[in-house]
């Protein structure tokens, strides 16, 4: 008797992929990256106040604001 095997057709795997478009421009990542940058060494300030900013996720949210101030392609801020 002939073991039977399971395989999924090839179609069955790729229709569960969506293609989707770019939530953030490539340019708008750069900005962020420099601003990853600036904060691991230590010259990263905060607006206002000037203080040096040690958190990932201020440093990323600076980027962001810069990109949307320049108008690159950044979804707007959730509230």
């Amino acid at each position: 008797m002939a073991a039977a095997t399971h395989r999924k057709s090839s179609s069955a795997t790729t229709s569960g992929h969506r293609k989707t478009t770019r939530k953030y421009s490539p340019s708008a990542q750069k900005d962020v990256a420099t601003e990853m940058k600036a904060m691991k060494s230590g010259k990263l300030k905060s607006g206002r106040s000037g203080k040096k900013v040690t958190n990932p996720k201020q440093a990323i949210a600076i980027g962001l604001s810069k990109a949307r101030k320049e108008g690159k392609k950044v979804p707007s801020r959730s509230s």
